[in-house]
């Protein structure tokens, strides 16, 4: 009863508009903007499925890995085989890729050749289905003369849906468009055409990549624009591809850089996401296709399928009446009766009706005018619907890739492929406004494929070939920063070898080894206020410390910064003393002290030679320091001076402090075993507790001291310092006095050249101090920026990063500072923000180059680490083999911002201590403001030490 109304209801509206009538019968395939948001928004969350290891299993859309991680960059070259499967017949070609020619400097230039396959061939075995292809691939080489015994590279696309764990290997997930070859689903196509070609036999081919068309149609535009990322296909089939984040990626091991990801989006739906907005058209379709219920996106988009669609709606209105009088023709029931090349013609601009009446009339049909506008309009709104969802899942891809980028704005080419884009002359223009209209944030440009799918599987393969040519010169590039255990043991013994020499009295040494005068690490009975005055760098610091008595060790600690300009670095002596006594004036004032007379420290962070912990002769500057009439003289003879000069109040010196001394009795205040102090920042230094006995430097000194104060036999020494300590067996009581080693010196006489590199050499003859410090610009903050930028500056005229172009910026010293090695090599750090530092420096980066920036940075830190711990771990083995130990426990207090900052460094020269020191258990304490703190707590040990002498 209920058909009868319905029939009687289509009756009524024959007369009313044809278009109308369509558009109210095939109101769900009229899908509004809110619809395809919905869609897009499935489709991303489909994408994450596939993704994703936990849920990729039970995806329906699989987002397989291809191992493509470049797209062309113009700079490919050489000639190629490529083997072109995918529908009923396939093509061979030799394609050749040139430099120098074409819009991005590289032409591509193809001989190309198409074969039959028998359809017998598409359901038979697979073996016999690639012999084939194997013997049609020889007929090729001797048609075109191309030599046989030479070796030949080959690329292949096969587009089907295959699962790569490499380039060159795929695992045919199953077939589709026809194809039914046994005994290949599962198994790697790629070795079995290798099997085929080993059976056909009288060619050198080797197989290099493996590509599906739509990959092969991204490469092909990537070739031509740079902001390809993208590849689409519109035809029998449909599917996309795009760059994604590796770290994305969880099938694939990694997570620096991109890899291209095949969606096989045709799937989409097969899981019911699709389910609302199907139609008994489409059910039909899938009903009656070859694999029911797989792949339903394509069913409902592809030219494989459109014209099955009309056919079918078409069927229902005439059997409903609405069309001829409700005559239905044989042709009509037929299956495929009316293709997707029918919909093309039916929809042309001006022969559209025309076109639609002959096609009518051939399925035996006699159409009205009004059953060819219907026809027509029902031809309309079932390729636009097909438009509008590839426009919904491609506008998940174009989002994701712009939140991935963290872009308010994506500027981004999508390159097309396929019959149903090339032939439908409207196609085109919907998908691009409706993607227009759904992300009109995004500036997107499609670019139609020439030669796609064979073209493009050659470029894949020269982008394989360039990549690993760039490889390898990028690893020989930085094969010398790679140190053995070899090298690392003669830094090590040279290290040693510095350490001995420094400490004699005669002959030179380029590690200085200047004893401090400081005898002891503090006790925990330090107590009262001390100034701290801190000269290491850009910024002198002025501190008041107020160690407290108790349990807890309280430590109150106020302090100001002052900057030391340029001019006053690189003035005179003079003008840098005055500088700092003016600074301290300001800070008593703000601390209000000026009348208070306290004992203070002066960190003065530069090697200096002692002759007792108040004076120190300068030997040298060093961090860019250049200020007259200093070296040579007593530091704190000319602050003394300055102070007054000023004439506004006056101060206690009581200690000269190097800041590695100081960072070793800060950490000593928290952990007794501390005996080293190391500084890895702007500049690197150690000292350490070494035994007097071996210190012939302070020989005479203690010899003095010996006779005005004497040795006491009966089980008392009487220190350099004036104290006495009760003589016991163990090495913790044997004298000992603390050595600034200023172990940047190590290198200075030619002791390290076979670990230098060209790199370092330039570095070097830049600086302020060329020849000096050779240890210290392989190791430390202040250097390490500029040896990665030079590397970066080789590579670049190389042609191997930022396309050769070698920019202002590169060229300008000091521009890479030290800091950016850190934010760079931060795990957390993705590609996109190491881009983002980049072209703050005004370097525009591709992916791949931010990948090989990454590395650089990483090699130069990676070197410092090492060379540090191996410097470290002769330290540590000359400490217990003073004192007769198998085994040594002891603690090195720590400070610079490369070890703090740096997400590696202080890893790598732990382990490389541990690896060349064996015999010692060295623990590293970061030090809690050495510089200001600990040139107190000397000041305070030696307040007290003066006044227990005093006592006496």
């Amino acid at each position: 009863m209920f058909a009868v109304h319905l029939i009687s209801f289509f009756f009524s509206k024959l007369q009313e508009d044809p278009s109308k009538k369509v558009d109210r019968f095939l109101y769900a395939m009229r899908l509004h903007d809110d619809q395809l948001s919905d869609i897009s928004a499935r489709f991303q969350a489909e994408m994450r499925k596939g993704l994703s290891a936990e849920s990729n299993a039970a995806a329906s859309v699989k987002m397989l890995p291809t191992h493509i991680r470049s797209t062309p960059d113009g700079s490919e070259k050489g000639q190629f085989l490529a083997l072109d499967l995918g529908g009923s017949r396939f093509k061979v070609l030799q394609v050749k890729v040139r430099e120098g020619m074409g819009i991005r400097r590289g032409g591509v230039e193809m001989v190309e050749k198409t074969y039959p396959i028998p359809k017998e061939l598409l359901i038979g075995r697979g073996t016999e289905l690639f012999d084939h292809v194997s013997q049609s691939l020889k007929d090729f080489l001797h048609e075109k003369n191309i030599s046989l015994e030479k070796k030949h590279p080959l690329a292949f696309t096969f587009s089907f849906p295959c699962e790569q764990s490499t380039l060159n290997q795929g695992l045919l997930v199953n077939w589709s468009k026809n194809y039914r070859a046994r005994g290949l689903q599962g198994k790697d196509v790629v070795q079995a055409l290798r099997e085929a070609i080993d059976r056909t036999g009288g060619m050198d081919v080797e197989v290099l990549a493996m590509v599906n068309d739509t990959v092969a149609t991204m490469m092909t535009c990537g070739f031509d624009d740079q902001y390809c990322d993208v590849g689409l296909i519109i035809g029998t089939g449909t599917n996309a591809c795009y760059m994604e984040e590796l770290r994305h990626v969880d099938l694939v091991e990694g997570d620096e850089g991109r890899m291209c990801v095949n969606t096989e989006w045709g799937a989409f739906g097969d899981d019911g996401a699709l389910n609302d907005y199907i139609t008994e058209f489409d059910r039909d379709v899938d009903a009656a296709s070859n694999n029911p219920g797989k792949q339903i996106l394509e069913k409902m988009v592809s030219g494989m399928y459109l014209g099955e669609l009309v056919r079918l709606v078409v069927l229902k209105m005439a059997k409903l009446g609405l069309l001829f009088d409700g005559h239905v023709s044989n042709a009509l029931r037929t299956k495929g009766k009316i293709t997707t090349a029918h919909v093309t013609a039916m929809e042309e601009y001006k022969n559209g009706l025309k076109n639609t009446r002959s096609i009518l009339m051939d399925l035996d049909l006699t159409p009205t005018s009004d059953d060819c506008v219907a026809v027509q309009h029902v031809s309309t709104i079932v390729s636009f619907r097909s438009s509008n969802l590839v426009a919904a899942v491609l506008a998940a891809i174009l989002t994701r890739i712009k939140q991935n980028r963290n872009l308010r704005t994506l500027r981004i080419t999508v390159g097309v492929d396929g019959t149903l884009y090339k032939t439908h002359q409207q196609y085109p223009s919907r998908l691009h406004k409706v993607v227009r209209r759904l992300l009109p944030e995004c500036h997107v440009r499609f670019a139609l494929s020439d030669s796609g799918s064979s073209k493009g599987a050659a470029l894949v393969t020269a982008v394989a070939q360039r990549l690993a040519s760039q490889r390898r010169q990028v690893d020989d590039t930085l094969s010398p920063f790679r140190l053995s255990q070899k090298q690392l043991q003669l830094v090590k013994s040279r290290m040693r070898m510095g350490l001995e020499a420094g400490l004699k009295s005669k002959g030179t040494s380029a590690i200085k080894m200047l004893p401090s005068f400081v005898y002891r690490t503090p006790d925990g009975t330090e107590h009262g206020k001390y100034l701290a005055l801190d000269l290491g760098g850009t910024n002198f610091r002025a501190l008041l410390v107020n160690f407290k008595k108790g349990p807890q060790q309280n430590t109150r600690l106020y302090h100001k910064i002052y900057t030391i300009p340029l001019e006053i670095m690189q003035g005179s002596g003079e003008e840098l003393f005055d500088h700092i006594a003016q600074c301290v004036s300001d800070f008593l004032d703000y601390m209000g002290m000026k009348n208070a007379h306290l004992p203070a420290g002066f960190t003065f962070s530069f090697p200096c030679e002692q002759t007792s912990i108040d004076t120190g002769t300068l030997v040298s500057w060093t961090k860019g320091f250049k200020a007259t009439d200093c070296e040579g003289h007593d530091v704190v003879s000319m602050l003394r001076d300055a102070i007054k000069r000023r004439n506004e109040f006056d101060l206690d010196i009581v200690a000269v402090v190097n800041d590695t001394v100081g960072t070793m009795m800060s950490c000593a205040y928290e952990d007794p075993k501390c005996e080293i102090g190391l500084i890895a920042g702007t500049g690197t230094n150690v000292c350490y507790m070494e035994e007097l006995k071996n210190i012939e430097k302070a020989e005479q000194k203690t010899e003095k001291l010996e006779r005005e104060e004497g040795t006491h036999e009966g089980g008392e020494e009487m220190l350099d310092d004036g104290t006495k300590r009760e003589k016991k067996v163990g090495d913790a009581e044997i004298p000992k006095m603390c050595i600034n080693t200023e172990w940047g010196g190590l290198g200075d006489d030619g002791s390290l050249d076979d670990i230098i590199t060209p790199y370092d050499i330039e570095v070097d003859q830049n600086s302020l101090n060329p020849g000096k410090q050779r240890f210290e610009k392989l190791t430390s903050g202040m250097y390490l920026g500029e040896v990665v930028r030079q590397v970066l500056l080789d590579l670049t005229r190389g042609g191997l990063l930022f396309r050769g172009h070698v920019t202002e910026a590169l060229k300008t010293p000091g521009i890479f500072q030290t800091k950016y090695l850190s934010q760079i090599e931060s795990d957390r750090l993705a590609l996109l923000q190491v881009r983002s530092i980049l072209q703050q420096l005004g370097l525009d980066s591709t992916c791949d180059d931010s990948i090989i920036v990454k590395e650089v940075c990483g090699a130069v830190s990676h070197r410092a680490g090492q060379i540090c711990g191996a410097g470290m771990a002769a330290v540590v083995d000359k400490i217990r083999e003073n004192r007769g130990l198998d085994h040594l426990d002891i603690t090195v207090g720590v400070d610079g911002t490369l070890y703090k900052l740096h997400p590696h460094f202080s890893g790598v020269m732990i382990q490389t201590v541990k690896e060349l020191a064996p015999q010692c258990n060295v623990n590293f304490l970061l030090s809690e403001d050495g510089s200001g703190k600990g040139a107190a707590l000397i000041t305070a040990v030696g307040c007290r030490l003066r006044q227990e002498s005093n006592n006496k």
